[in-house]
């Protein structure tokens, strides 16, 4: 239980950042009339990639307008 604790000022700021690249690109992705490929394998390449999958879809993902 101890090394939990040791870990967890490191894992914190980690999940934080986790979670609002998630939560931006699965609104955005909701917002965006078209994207490059169909909407539901992004949205599971933004769920299932954990810390990447949000970052390739704001690379790649995005259809400029």
């Amino acid at each position: 239980m101890s090394q939990i604790q040791e870990y967890l000022p490191f894992l914190i700021p980690v999940l934080i950042i986790q979670l609002v690249l998630m939560i931006s690109a699965l609104v955005d992705l909701i917002r965006r009339p078209s994207v490059r490929g169909p909407k539901w394998a992004w949205a599971l390449v933004i769920l299932f990639v954990n810390l990447i999958g949000p970052i390739i879809y704001f690379v790649m993902g995005r259809k400029e307008e």
